[in-house]
């Protein structure tokens, strides 16, 4: 790693290490991002139609993890409607299109970008909806094309979350907002745990190789800055308790996790009430 994504930095801080990648804070601004990280091919078959397929399970709308999808679909719409209700709308990383759907039906002229091909042609046939493979930098839109981008748990995986800013910033019209979701290194949850973490070897926040990046809210914002938005309203949640900790009945099969779960889970819960869930929306404004 030659320098910090957001400020320049080159000093840093080891957080934590997990599955041979190392997790490392810069020391001018905190941006947490993961100092050897996948790259070229290696990354892109993470996510490409031969690495598994990740989005397969959620072709399925019966499944657990659809439905699971589907009420966060409605959450991410929710917190679009406090910015904008129409207008032309591009999704980053729109996966099988569930936000895509729901965005349509509110009014928006909504399109999307997805990563694996296999995913956006299930979302094209899903929606009937204009959505391509590729990332941002993929868009041969002209600039100041579209009123609202959203990009929903994608700026951690991306290898260079600054230039996606600045290229979703030449996209957007002036007033247009960005609106993003991620993790948040600086939850309850999260800050409570690291600690814990290299003693237990355990630390279920970042999830390396596919997260590159770990934002807290200050870090997000101060990117976002300085890539020319105009940085709006936090919105806190908390990811889900079976996701982070398991199903009940495999921790009842591990008791250590079990453990785990009982102490944290309760402040995984409480984070966002105190305005430190440990994922968060922001809006971001483009400046008229």
């Amino acid at each position: 790693m030659v320098a910090c994504n957001s400020c320049g930095g080159a000093s840093f801080a080891p957080v934590f290490s997990a599955r041979g990648f190392d997790l490392v804070q810069c020391l001018a601004c905190d941006l947490a991002q993961i100092a050897n990280p996948l790259g070229g091919t290696a990354l892109a078959a993470l996510y490409g139609d031969g690495g598994g397929d990740y989005h397969a399970e959620l072709r399925d709308r019966a499944s657990a993890a659809s439905r699971r999808m589907a009420r966060i679909a409605a959450a991410h719409l929710d917190f679009v409607g406090s910015v904008a209700r129409a207008g032309r709308l591009l999704d980053l990383g729109c996966s099988t299109g569930l936000f895509l759907e729901r965005a349509a039906a509110m009014g928006f002229a909504a399109s999307g970008i997805e990563f694996s091909a296999a995913s956006a042609r299930f979302a094209a046939g899903r929606t009937g909806l204009p959505v391509m493979t590729g990332t941002i930098h993929d868009c041969d839109e002209p600039d100041a094309s579209f009123d609202v981008i959203t990009a929903f748990d994608v700026i951690e995986h991306v290898p260079d979350p600054g230039a996606d800013l600045r290229r979703a910033w030449d996209l957007l019209k002036p007033g247009g907002w960005l609106v993003l979701s991620t993790p948040n290194i600086d939850g309850l949850f999260p800050r409570a745990s690291r600690p814990l973490a290299g003693l237990l070897g355990y630390w279920p926040h970042p999830e390396p190789p596919y997260h590159l990046f770990q934002f807290s809210v200050a870090t997000l914002t101060e990117l976002l800055a300085r890539c020319g938005f105009e940085p709006g309203h936090v919105r806190h949640r908390a990811i889900d308790l079976r996701y982070t900790f398991g199903q009940p009945a495999e921790l009842l099969r591990m008791p250590k996790r079990l453990v785990y779960a009982l102490a944290f889970a309760p402040l995984a819960a409480l984070g966002p009430l105190l305005g430190m869930g440990d994922w968060f929306y922001i809006a971001a404004r483009k400046p008229a």
